[in-house]
């Protein structure tokens, strides 16, 4: 038998408690062993629930029970789950974890302590909550060259921008009806600033690199600004406004950013709404491929997290590969990354926008005094200093090619 502890007994916690034992034959079965939870570490006790008498609150007794061999870490936050975590490994317990901030902070020192006290530290449940795409990246992708992945990986936004989409509700009221709904944090700024999706890129262009990429560094822009008038547009356009983060190869480096797109239905992503997440990924001799599901939620994260535990046990003290190296990736600035852009503006100078952009393609959504208009494809920068010399400008949103 193999004797788990999970630290943390909030949502993500006590869902791995619920999968572990809702599912116990068929995870026993796929392990090779039967998997129980021996103790549950938290600050608080949990007085009447059926598993109230395996909490404990010192990280300790944990630590030096030679009888735990797997962790799962659900804390969230950076500490006190780094130090945890590294004590962990130190004593050789692999780390299982849904805790993408501390895994974009140091993953990759995570795994190299990992590797050597011949254990393992497994983050599925950190990026897609319920999707599986940290394994893909790590096994089933392994002989390709990825080229791109793109993706929406945050619920939260998605949800307000299908309600504003399909409803036409503002994003004030939609954000509302997302936090009544437990959609939204009270506090939503991670979320719909963008902070969330962007951890989540880091992570992926890390594995798809192999080499760190820092989250601070990503270029990151959220939805707080997109309007009901947007989408009027994006209706007479027939595209779709989506939050995306990626991360692209391109000119021998690689450009990383989150911010909001429209795309077309010849985008697998348009017809992704709701909470639901899915991520795009193009490698050079596969081609595209795409995973979608629940990104996030109680039990599609602790189910993730139980896949983990299951994959540890099967692997034992055999440390499972996992490039990604503490070497820093250098970013390109986004200011070289070309594409077309979809631009509001005032209503009298239509002259001057052709004059900076040239060829334009002008779009009429019905609304007084201003009008919309596309761009040819030039670069962020190029945009931005034509932009700026436009005296009725109000707002634009990038457009994603195919």
């Amino acid at each position: 038998m193999i004797s788990i502890a999970v630290l943390g007994y909030g949502t993500v916690g006590s869902g791995v408690v619920e999968v572990i034992e809702k599912n116990k034959e068929v995870i026993d079965k796929r392990a090779g062993k039967k998997i129980r939870v021996k103790y549950i570490l938290d600050l608080r006790d949990f007085p009447g629930d059926p598993y109230a008498d395996r909490v404990v609150h010192d990280i300790n007794v944990i630590l030096q029970d030679p009888e735990v061999t797997i962790i799962c870490e659900t804390m969230g936050g950076n500490e006190p789950a780094f130090t945890y975590s590294m004590q962990a490994l130190k004593a050789g317990k692999s780390v299982c974890t849904s805790n993408k901030e501390l895994v974009a902070n140091h993953g990759a020192e995570l795994i190299r302590t990992a590797k050597e006290n011949y254990c393992n530290y497994l983050f599925e449940a950190s990026v897609g909550g319920g999707i599986p795409i940290i394994r893909p990246l790590n096994a089933a992708l392994t002989a390709e060259r990825i080229e791109l992945i793109s993706g929406i990986l945050n619920g939260t936004t998605n949800y307000i921008l299908t309600r504003m989409d399909q409803e036409g509700c503002d994003f004030e009221t939609s954000l509302k009806e997302a936090q009544e709904k437990g959609y939204a944090e009270r506090n939503p700024e991670a979320d719909v600033e963008g902070y969330d999706a962007c951890r989540k890129i880091a992570i992926l262009a890390s594995l798809m690199t192999g080499k760190t990429v820092r989250y601070e560094e990503i270029y990151t822009e959220g939805i707080t600004k997109i309007t009901r008038e947007d989408f009027l547009y994006a209706h007479k356009m027939n595209l779709f406004i989506k939050l995306l983060a990626s991360v692209r190869e391109a000119d021998g480096g690689y450009y990383a950013m989150v911010a909001p797109f429209l795309i077309g239905e010849n985008s697998p992503l348009h017809s992704v709404n709701d909470v639901f997440n899915a991520i795009f990924i193009r490698g050079n001799t596969l081609g595209d491929s795409m995973y979608y599901g629940r990104g996030a939620g109680k039990l599609p994260t602790a189910s993730a997290v139980v896949s983990d535990v299951i994959d540890c046990a099967k692997h034992g003290r055999t440390h499972i590969v996992c490039l990604w190296d503490e070497e820093k990736l250098p970013l390109c600035s986004i200011d070289g990354a070309y594409r077309r852009f979809f631009v509001r503006a005032q209503k009298g100078c239509e002259a001057k926008a052709r004059e900076l952009f040239g060829e334009i393609e002008l779009v009429d959504a019905g609304l007084e005094n201003e009008f919309g208009f596309v761009t040819a494809a030039l670069t962020e920068k190029e945009f931005a200093e034509k932009s700026g010399q436009l005296s009725g400008f109000i707002s634009r949103i990038r457009v994603e090619e195919a």
